[in-house]
């Protein structure tokens, strides 16, 4: 299954930072996605993007991950000759990720 079955993500940038915060449609599938979308995974799966660390954040209380993805968006906004300088297209891309449901 792809991660956009069963949540939603919204994009953030600091400067050269993007913040990806990943959110379970539904509270019972939290704990699926604390055990499949770890940060190496995330930095593999956008490694054509993200070029430093990914730092994952739990938020239980609202069934959320957050990733802080070092160098990712080509030096920030505005040094940037990207297309998509904020890092928006992050989102999606991250929402294409397969995970695995199997024991779920």
């Amino acid at each position: 299954m792809r991660l956009h079955e069963i949540a939603h993500c919204r994009a953030g940038d600091k400067g050269d930072t993007s913040t990806l915060s990943l959110f379970a449609f539904d509270e019972a599938d939290y704990p699926l996605l604390c055990r499949e979308v770890t940060g190496d995974r995330v930095k593999r799966h956008l490694s054509r993007t993200i070029k430093g660390d990914v730092a994952r954040f739990e938020m239980p209380n609202v069934s959320a991950l957050q990733f802080v993805c070092q160098h990712a968006l080509r030096g920030g906004v505005t040094t940037s000759l990207a297309i998509d300088p904020h890092g928006k297209c992050l989102s999606s891309e991250l929402l294409e990720l397969e995970i695995d449901v199997t024991d779920s």
